[in-house]
This record gives structure tokens, sequence and C-alpha cells, in this order.
């Protein structure tokens, strides 16, 4: 019986993320993908880099060489000026596809018109050509189709508006606004990007002609624009809207399909980590893929690995967003920032430690590239729970100590002061 073939729809982080963990497995994957319509830029933290590290993209990683000086204006007030590195996302993406080309991963390039199940898949592309797969993995972004019984968070939509200027300093900067907030940015050739991102409820947008002078208007009164780009941002510029909506897929995972990176959730851009949160998704996904494919009695088991942490790292970057719109005070009443302050729950991001309700529970976990089930303790600010704390599986030793028994006689005394600094961050 032949190995099976992968499809993997989409060459973003997390396409390219998975395709290259199944082809260190030894799969035949073959990713398809259109290029990016529009020109756009974007700026990650430290911990992308570290991600696309961990994930083998060598080449994409190497796009992100020079930080930029990032300025941020929030809530009346100048913050201390960070750092952010700037990618061309354009050149990005070429260099995943050069990651994926390296590792052996066939790419074909073409837009997908339709997909249609049956023995497998059938993949029809725009030029007429056809492809056949055994699995699916769906990592088109926001462009693959939506499934039902999804969380959507407040309407959004961003215009994003980009200008040739000289070329100059890299640097970027982000403010608030009364109806919303801006992102900008200026790469070192001199091209320059304004984002304005709005409530599709309360904003009163032009027509589609009408937006560039719309934009260049609201870029005319603000004085962190002028500082940043000088007169030239006042001239209308080209423009792409694009929704940036929080979504989340109510169902993530079948018997022979993936939803991974935005295809599965979709985070507001404020929170600044679209790219770190696909390779969240995407890294578990080969292993999750392999038990499905080799193992298909955990099939079960692992499906709920998968959207349990689908679930679980978007509420995270959605409370993020939520508190970091909170902090805008001044603006608070105002339509934009009163549907974002509360939304999507009142749960705070960290729970407050209790080691009375900390518990030894059976969860799937990772272990040697399958998804398998074994006892992880769940905390007030972990419940999907944790197995190993470097190298120390805690199960036992919470059993233990529940039992009465002294933590010298669980832990080596090597480990004994890294388990009891984590016990104390649970209420021990």
């Amino acid at each position: 019986m032949s190995e099976p073939s992968i499809l993997v729809l989409g060459a973003g982080p997390a396409g390219a993320t998975t395709a290259l963990g199944l082809r260190r497995m030894g799969y035949a994957v073959t990713v398809v993908s259109d290029w990016r319509r529009f020109a756009a830029v974007e700026g990650v933290s430290q911990r992308v880099l570290e991600g696309l590290r961990h994930a083998g993209l060598g080449a994409a990683l190497a796009e992100a060489t020079t930080p930029a000086t990032r300025q941020v204006h929030w809530n009346g007030e100048r913050l201390q000026p960070n750092q952010e590195w700037l990618l061309d996302r354009q050149r990005f993406d070429q260099a995943l596809r050069d990651d994926l080309n390296r590792a052996g991963v066939e790419l074909v390039e073409g837009r997908v018109r339709e997909v249609e199940q049956g023995q497998g898949y059938r993949v029809q592309l725009d030029d007429g050509r056809a492809l056949h797969g055994d699995f699916l993995v769906e990592a088109r972004g926001r462009q693959a189709p939506l499934s039902e019984g999804r969380l959507r968070g407040p309407e959004t939509v961003s215009l994003l508006n980009l200008w040739q200027a000289e070329p100059g300093t890299l640097a970027s900067a982000v403010e608030s606004l009364d109806d919303g907030w801006a992102w900008m940015a200026r790469l070192a050739d001199g091209r320059c990007y304004w984002q304005v991102t709005l409530d599709v409820m309360a904003a009163r947008l032009p027509g589609k002609t009408a937006l560039p002078e719309y934009c260049a208007g609201r870029r005319r009164g603000s004085a962190l624009v002028a500082q940043l780009f000088g007169e030239q941002a006042f001239a209308p510029a080209q423009v792409h809207a694009r929704s940036s909506t929080a979504i989340l897929v109510g169902n993530c995972a079948g018997p022979d399909w993936l939803r991974v990176g935005d295809a599965a959730m979709a985070v507001d851009p404020l929170s600044g980590n679209g790219i770190f949160q696909s390779l969240s998704s995407a890294l578990q996904a080969p292993v999750v893929i392999n038990t499905l494919l080799q193992r298909p009695g955990q099939a079960a088991l692992a499906q709920r690995f998968h959207q349990t942490r689908i679930e679980q790292l978007f509420l995270r970057f959605a409370r993020i967003g939520r508190d970091f719109y909170a902090q805008e005070a001044q603006r608070g009443t105002q339509p934009f920032w009163a549907r974002r302050r509360g939304w999507p729950d009142a749960q705070p991001l960290h729970a407050a430690a209790n080691w009375q309700a900390v518990r030894v529970e059976p969860r799937p976990v990772l272990r040697d590239g399958w998804v398998e089930e074994a006892e992880v303790v769940v905390t007030a600010d972990q419940p999907l729970g944790v197995w190993h704390l470097q190298g120390v599986e805690l199960a036992p030793v919470v059993r233990g100590l529940q039992a009465g028994i002294g933590l010298e006689r669980l832990v080596t005394q090597a480990h004994q002061p890294m388990v009891e600094r984590w016990l104390r961050e649970q209420g021990f």
C-alpha cells in the first residue's frame, strides 16, 4: 500500500510549517498556493523569529535582519520606543517557498477554484489543472471557506495604504484614534505603509474610488504621520481594504483534513501575533496528521487535541487584544473602543493561583511523533494541563504531594528548586 499523499492549500507561515514537518516525517506533500495580490509589510516580535527558527524556516527568518524603532502613542501618552522587525511580505513569501523547495516539498502555483471530497480530495485550479490527495490541510488564511459554528469578534476593517518615498531608516509607529487605530512603517528602500483599522458598524467609509483621498485626509491630521513620513504622506495613495475581524472556526479537524493558521483562527491585528499564532497552530499539525493517518483508533483524541489548542490559543490572543484596548481609557466610550474592551469575555488573561483547584487528569499530549493520552496537571491558568516541567513529569509529583509525601522523595535534589518554584506559582 502506497504512502498517503497530502495536499496543503496555502504557502504562508502555517502552510509552510505544516508541510516541512510532514516532509521530515517522510510524507509526500504538495503545497498549492497563489501569490499575494497586494504589497504589504508586517511587524513581528522576537518570538516570531524564534518560531521561524524552530520551524526550520531559515530563508524566511533571514528576511528579518534589522529591527526597526517603533513609537507608540496610546491613551494620550508617548510610550517608551521599542523594537519590531519589519517583513516585506512579498520577499518573505518567496523565502517561505525557497525553504519548501530545499526540503523537497512539491510546489504548485495556482488559484484554487473548487475542492471536492470523495475517495480522498480533488482540488480544481482556475487554469483547469486538478490535483488529488488523501489528506487535505486548509492553510489559505482568511481566504479559506468558513465553516459553521464559528466565533466572531467585532466586525473590523483595515485600510492599507502604500506609497514610495526616498530611501531612509527603518521605522514604525502605532497610534490610537477616536474611531480606531493606525499602524505605519517605512522600509529602507523608501516604501511607506500606513494602515488604519476601524469598526465596520461605526465607520462611515466612502466608496472605493474615494478611499485614497479619505485616507490621505486622515493622515493630514496626524502629527505622528508628519514626523515619520513628512508631507509626502498627505497625498492620496494606493489603498487595499481587507477584513481584520477576529474569527475562530467552529471545527478545525476531521479524520482526513485539518485547518491551521488563519484558516483555523484569525486574530485581531492589534495583538501583533498574526504570524506567531499561525506558527503556534501549525507546529503541532504534523504530529496530529501523522496520528490521524497511521493510528485511526486515536483519531478522536488527535482531533480533540488540535481543536482544544486552537480554541485556547484564540482566546488567549483575544484577551491580550481586549486588555490592550482597555488601556485606551480616554476613548473608552467611543463605539470602536467600547465594543472591544469587553470582548471576548471578562475572564482574566492569567487566572489567580489556587492550589486547591490543581488536579491530575488524562489529556491528549504529543509524544514521540504521536498524539497519545497521558496524565497531566490541570491548573487555573493552564486548563489544557502541564505534562512536563523541563523533563520532570508533574502528575506523579502532584499526586504524591496530595497524598502527603514530601517533595524530597518525589523529585531528585537537582530538580527540587525548579519544581518548588513552580509549586509556589500554583499557590502551594
